[in-house]
């Protein structure tokens, strides 16, 4: 047996292929690199604000222990060292505290202050230490203009002493119920402060109450901000980063390829071709792929609108030809036999032509066709079956009987036919009926044509219509090019223009349109024979 031609093979060009996909961000990569950089940045910018808040409510907790272990043993020497006056319900000197305070080493940038059990102040270290409290002075006013006050016509620095007064206080007079106090307030100049309140006891009586506070709290907040700036140029600095990356491998990538597409559109070029852009594994390599792929299937099918023009101007001028030359003649011929057949070939190459440009018709519309039409379940049997009662019910006495043998096996109850194909339906059964015609065209007188359908276990392309004819079979060198576009070749006493050439090649597009393919081989006898021709439709099963 001749060897079989795979024609859905033939000439069929070599696309670049997208890489597998492998693990990614959920729709994008470079979603996934845009969002893990904009994250990092936050992510230091906050880990750097978390890191110092934490660094500062430890210093501020650090502060306070130091605070009130300082104060507890203040309050100690205060209380063992004579600084209560009175009997038998002692109560604290004045003169005592404030001589006391003098004798006691305050650091500097603390403040100590002593309060009766009635919350009174009787002692301060600034006034004992000759320290003047103070606050810078507000910008120079004109003359005749009032000084700033607040919404109740008091001064801001008599605001801020009320409100500092008025949260000491709070202070003092809790701890006056015998529970040291700590807290993190404002003074009146309106600077934090720590501060803590400690009972001064005599044995179980509060006598009163001794606060210090230290003030140094606003530095040590400057200095956190002034650590958090380190953290923050870098989020900058990674913010930067990603957008000079994003313009890198985003923006200018697109940019060039719309320029190439742009190169296309104005002809300058048949395809898109940037290789550095195609052996990227994310969006912007898939997008110039495709687009390489795109361009590349648009120039071939302009190769093949330039072939088929020149194919159909060729196919078209022989009979034209012949019948300028007929009707060239037709007036020097006298003898009425003669001047017949001459007319009977000028009739004879009109219908040619006829049938050669619906062909050419329907040959340019198909591509149009099988994108409109979408596709949908086809079962074979049954399409096959109409095609087959059609040509039984319109056959004429001497034309080959077309017989259709379904070979396969009853699908099971509820379930799919095995025969059902996804696809369009006009054109496969367009592809069956030039494969028919085809065959009964090569077929003697009353000899049968066999529509076989079948399946095929195991291969990737189970489904399988087979169309055999009795006939010369197809030479062994033309089995492939007998899809080729006018091929016309036939056996000798063959009517000549009973084809146009271009039903097995529209077989063929249509055929592999369907991600199938068409095969053409000779059949063969016992002896070696060639018996006739075959040619089988393979066609993938729905997925």
């Amino acid at each position: 047996m001749a060897s079989a031609i795979d024609t859905a093979k033939a000439d069929a060009p070599q696309r670049r292929q997208a890489p597998g996909r492998g693990w990614r961000f959920p729709g994008s990569r470079l979603g996934g690199l845009i969002l893990a950089l904009n994250l990092l940045s936050l992510l230091i910018l906050l880990g750097g604000a978390l890191t110092l808040n934490e660094w500062r409510s430890n210093l501020v907790e650090a502060r306070l222990e130091s605070l009130t272990s300082q104060a507890q043993l203040l309050a100690e020497l205060l209380s063992d060292g004579g600084v209560t006056a009175g009997d038998p319900q002692p109560t604290l000197n004045p003169l005592l505290a404030s001589e006391a305070l003098l004798d006691v080493f305050i650091p500097q940038g603390q403040r100590a202050r002593i309060f009766d059990g009635d919350g009174f102040q009787i002692a301060d270290s600034y006034v004992v230490s000759s320290r003047i409290d103070g606050e810078p002075l507000p910008p120079a006013l004109p003359a005749d203009a009032p000084p700033p006050k607040a919404a109740d016509g008091v001064t801001r620095s008599e605001t801020r002493r009320a409100q500092a007064d008025a949260e000491l206080y709070m202070e003092v007079a809790a701890a006056l119920e015998g529970q040291p106090q700590s807290s993190l307030r404002r003074n009146e100049l309106g600077d934090r402060v720590v501060s803590v309140s400690i009972p001064i006891r005599h044995v179980q009586a509060v006598l009163g109450v001794l606060t210090i506070e230290a003030g140094d709290v606003d530095e040590t907040l400057a200095a956190q901000r002034r650590a958090l700036i380190p953290f923050a140029l870098v989020a900058v600095a990674v913010t930067l980063l990603t957008s000079l990356l994003i313009h890198l491998f985003v923006a200018r990538p697109i940019l060039r390829l719309s320029s190439a597409a742009d190169h296309v559109r104005m002809q300058r070029s048949r395809a898109i071709s940037l290789p550095d852009l195609e052996d990227r594994k994310d969006e912007i390599g898939n997008l110039a792929r495709s687009l390489e792929t795109m361009t590349a299937t648009l120039s071939d099918r302009m190769d093949a609108i330039e072939a088929f023009a020149a194919d159909v101007s060729h196919e078209i001028k022989n009979p034209l030809t012949s019948i300028r030359s007929a009707l060239e003649t037709l007036d020097l011929i006298e003898d009425p036999e003669k001047k017949a057949r001459l007319i009977a070939v000028v009739q004879a190459d009109v219908r040619r032509l006829d049938r050669l440009i619906t062909d050419i018709s329907n040959a340019s519309r198909l591509d149009a066709e099988l994108s409109r039409d979408a596709p949908r379940p086809v079962d074979l049997s049954k399409l096959l079956g109409e095609i087959v009662t059609v040509y039984e019910t319109t056959s004429k006495p001497g034309e080959a009987p077309v017989r259709l043998i379904d070979r396969l096996e009853p699908s099971p109850k509820g379930g799919r036919p095995r025969g059902v194909v996804v696809g369009r339906e006009t054109p496969l059964g367009q592809v069956f009926r030039n494969l028919i015609d085809n065959a009964r065209s090569f077929s003697p007188p009353g000899r049968p044509v066999a529509v076989i359908l079948e399946r095929a276990e195991g291969e990737a392309l189970p489904i399988r219509v087979r169309v055999e004819d009795e006939g010369p079979g197809v030479p062994p060198e033309n089995l492939e090019t007998v899809f080729e576009r006018f091929y016309t070749s036939r056996p000798k006493g063959t009517k000549f223009g009973g084809n146009s050439g271009l039903g097995l090649s529209i077989t063929r597009q249509i055929v592999e349109a369907h991600d199938g393919r068409v095969i053409a081989e000779n059949r063969t006898g016992p002896d070696g024979g060639v018996t006739g021709a075959r040619f089988t439709v393979a066609l993938p099963e729905p997925r």
